[in-house]
């Protein structure tokens, strides 16, 4: 199975260049999305063995994605594999959606965080316990952790996901738009990671932008 790693990335030096080395590891193609980085992301994932598409200005995670996915389609991978670029999700963890898409042909597997929430801060555990009741009602299949960002999908699915959000809510539309096309999403639980970083979501902003998604896909 041909799979690429795709990483978006915004001011993530200290932690990308292991991250993609570890991948590159597995045998595994890298491809970065550096999202308008004011330090030398870049330059370290390019050394570390990836190959880097840059945004000349900040313009989100979900525009980032979508950057890295058209890449990856063109390049004719099999599937992709999108991961933070923060450390929260590990390499290790990887060889679990391999197998499972090889022997399955499963077309979406989303991480699943919440098996393990110890070191988890108690209000993310309660906003996405919320965030995961609500995108599984919408979809009409059960999604144990819909904001997680350690997914793989395959390319047919990926060919006909029309997506459009350029921010966090991309996480989402990913998951309401292969259950309207007819695809079961499975779950794989991965290692919780948890260092005390600062989350770049905005509470205010993202989660209006948020609202709005859903307020956009019911009605």
């Amino acid at each position: 199975m041909n799979i690429c790693v795709v990483i978006p990335t915004f001011n993530e030096s200290n932690s990308i260049g292991e991250l993609v080395s570890d991948i590159r590891k597995l045998g595994l193609a890298v491809l970065v999305v550096d999202d308008g980085s004011s330090d030398n992301t870049a330059k370290i994932a390019a050394d570390s063995g990836a190959v880097v598409i840059t945004n000349a200005i900040n313009k989100g995670k979900g525009a980032s994605l979508i950057k890295g996915f058209n890449y990856c389609l063109e390049q004719n991978f099999d599937a992709v594999i999108t991961m933070d670029g923060d450390g929260q999700h590990l390499p290790k963890d990887l060889p679990l959606f391999i197998r499972e898409a090889e022997a399955k042909d499963s077309p979406m597997l989303v991480g699943n965080r919440m098996e393990q929430v110890k070191e988890m801060p108690l209000i993310r555990i309660l906003t996405n316990k919320f965030m995961s009741w609500l995108i599984s009602k919408i979809c009409h299949q059960r999604i144990y952790d819909s904001q997680c960002g350690f997914r793989l999908i395959n390319k047919d699915l990926l060919r006909r996901m029309e997506l459009t959000s350029s921010k966090y809510e991309i996480e989402s539309e990913m998951l309401v738009r292969a259950s309207r096309l007819g695809f079961k999403i499975k779950s794989i639980p991965i290692t919780t990671v948890y260092r005390g970083e600062k989350s770049s979501i905005n509470p205010v902003s993202d989660t209006i932008r948020f609202i709005r998604f859903i307020i956009r896909e019911i009605f």
